[in-house]
């Protein structure tokens, strides 16, 4: 009876464990294929083949034909792709403490904030249907179309692109709002006028203003239907004014877009730059402007699938951080798999220190490298942020959570060997991204 006890917490520690690394593995399907990582990427495109099903489903649910022949099929095509969508949702609520962004909230605050995302949202949309579909009638489905193809903006999550065009308008809904503001009042002048031309020659085609709209958008766009045309030589040569102008006023709207859209793809690896400099555990307590000095400091280095960045056991004299891509850090038996917004070698800006674990790029991957010199030359310069940076550095050297040091290495050794089964699989302490490890995230 005395062995009970043991052996309980024993199960509970190994169940417990098991649960910690199959959130690990989810979180890696769902959230790394863009970084790179090769189950993620299969999985990613399992989910955006699904999407364009769903909505090829939407659209070919219309053909009375295909319907009459195919509908018990489709119905059924439309209930499995919105369990796999339900399904999708609740996992990335189950892991969305793992999240960079929300390490440090507890895990109902973290699903909370995280449900909030645009991303999540949209995800949200997407199992509505089917979500509506199970509580009421069957036939409510089919009244649900423009939720239904809600789903293909689920694709953004997938393309960077379309992110950044989206933030892109978003940025300049004022601008597009005004230029669109101008091209109405343009199109309202341009049917007055013709209006006021040909109104008693063609009364039919412009015997009203809001008749002659129809005409003064079609010619303001340079669509030019021809269906309704100006015959009096006053009405023609306004008509050839209107569609000059036109072309003028289309590239307003236009070139705000392409502007802002490239203003964005440059600014967003500034950033990305930025907000990984502000994750690093050694820089958190820096001000702003610090940050930005620091960030200032990176260059970029381009690695290719296989390459090994640092080895163990050479001198460490800079740290990294992932813009893109992913990278495997190998301790012994022991493997991480860090992708974009990672980093490792944090205490290499100490100087005089040796790599203790091998970091080999998984995929094609963009670092930015901090050198030590560059930033001892900053700290020299900013007696502040040298100070800053000097009284962390002093408090992690005594704190169990720092950056890979010689006792964490034994500890780790020391784990894996009371763990031997399934060792590749188990991320020790000094590698977890979990929430539950004590202080903030660490890496080599």
């Amino acid at each position: 009876m005395a062995e009970v006890g043991p052996r309980a917490t024993d199960d509970k520690s190994a169940s417990a464990g098991l649960l910690a690394r199959g959130r690990r593995r989810v979180y890696r399907w769902l959230e790394l294929g863009s970084a790179g990582d090769r189950q993620g990427r299969w999985f990613d495109r399992l989910l955006i083949l699904l999407v364009v099903a769903a909505v090829a489903l939407v659209a070919l649910e219309t053909v009375p034909s295909l319907a009459a022949e195919w509908g018990d099929r489709f119905s059924l095509a439309e209930r499995i792709i919105g369990a796999v969508f339900l399904a999708e949702y609740l996992a990335r609520l189950w892991v969305a403490d793992l999240h960079p962004p929300f390490r440090h909230y507890s895990p109902a605050g973290a699903r909370l904030r995280y449900a909030l995302q645009p991303a999540a949202i949209i995800d949200l949309l997407a199992v509505l249907p089917f979500v509506l579909g199970l509580l009421f009638v069957p036939a409510d489905f089919k009244v649900m179309v423009l939720l239904r193809f809600a789903r293909f903006f689920k694709l953004a999550r997938y393309s960077p692109a379309l992110r950044s065009l989206t933030n892109a308008l978003l940025s300049e809904r004022h601008a597009i709002g005004a230029s669109l503001l101008i091209i109405f009042g343009v199109v309202m002048l341009a049917a007055t006028a013709m209006y006021m031309v040909e109104r008693e020659v063609q009364p039919q085609a412009f015997g009203t203003i809001p008749d002659a709209v129809w005409w003064a958008m079609t010619t303001v766009t340079t669509v030019g239907y021809g269906d309704v045309v100006p015959v009096t030589p006053t009405g023609k040569v306004l008509g050839g004014l209107v569609m000059l102008l036109g072309y003028g006023l289309l590239a307003l709207p236009v070139g705000i877009v392409a502007t802002a859209f490239a203003r964005e793809i440059h600014s967003r690896d500034f950033a990305v730059t930025w907000g990984m400099v502000a994750r690093v555990p050694l820089f958190q307590d820096l001000r702003a402007a610090d940050i930005a000095e620091i960030a200032r400091l990176l260059r970029g280095q381009s690695v290719s699938a296989g390459q090994v960045i640092s080895r163990r056991g050479e001198p460490a004299s800079s740290m990294y951080f992932i813009a893109s891509g992913l990278v495997e850090v190998t301790l012994g038996q022991t493997r991480a798999h860090l992708g974009e917004g990672g980093f490792f070698g944090e205490m290499a800006v100490l100087g005089d220190r040796q790599r203790v674990a091998t970091v080999t790029a998984e995929s094609d991957a963009r670092l930015l490298v901090l050198e030590a010199q560059d930033l001892h030359a900053l700290m020299a310069r900013k007696s502040d942020l040298a100070r800053r940076i000097l009284d962390e550095v002093r408090q992690r050297r005594g704190a169990p959570s720092g950056d890979i040091l010689a006792e964490e290495v034994a500890e780790a050794e020391d784990m894996e060997r009371a763990d031997a089964a399934g060792a590749d699989e188990t991320l020790p302490d000094l590698f977890s991204d979990l929430p539950e490890a004590a202080g903030p995230d660490t890496r080599t």
